[in-house]
């Protein structure tokens, strides 16, 4: 039993070494313009990280970028869907003439009328109002 208790003990630091090169092995860091890509080779996921206060790595996952650009697709691609659907009924709907009808003609033309001859009871009353020039007399 003793033998077994040293050949674990023996064996454990090589399970930890093992299992810390496997975990550093599952990320791939890249260096880019702005920063670092880094990449969890199991996952697929990515973070974009930034150097901050003497060499620190800020990472923030890219699947939060991504979550909301797919987001944002999807509610573009309703609003499209929302938008076909209107141009398909409008499409299918009777064209508007853009005239009026007869009755709103009529009342119209009752303005118009109403109208001209406030306007020329004006002009009258105007025209009553002047006096003719006095011309001078020639003798």
């Amino acid at each position: 039993m003793r033998t077994l208790a040293f050949a674990l003990a023996a064996i454990a630091p090589a399970f930890v070494l093992s299992a810390d090169a496997q975990e550093a092995e599952r990320y791939r860091l890249e260096k880019t313009e702005d920063g670092y890509v880094r990449m969890d080779t199991r996952t697929g996921e990515m973070s974009i990280c930034e150097e901050r206060n003497g060499g620190h790595l800020v990472c923030r996952t890219a699947a939060d970028e991504r979550s909301a650009f797919e987001d944002e697709i999807d509610r573009l691609n309703a609003s499209l869907r929302a938008l076909e659907d209107r141009v398909a009924a409008l499409e299918k709907a009777p064209p508007a003439s853009g005239l009026p009808t007869e009755e709103e003609f009529d009342k119209t033309m009752g303005y118009m009328e109403r109208f001209f001859r406030g306007f020329m009871d004006i002009v009258k009353d105007f025209e009553k109002d002047e006096t003719p020039p006095v011309s001078p007399q020639k003798t």
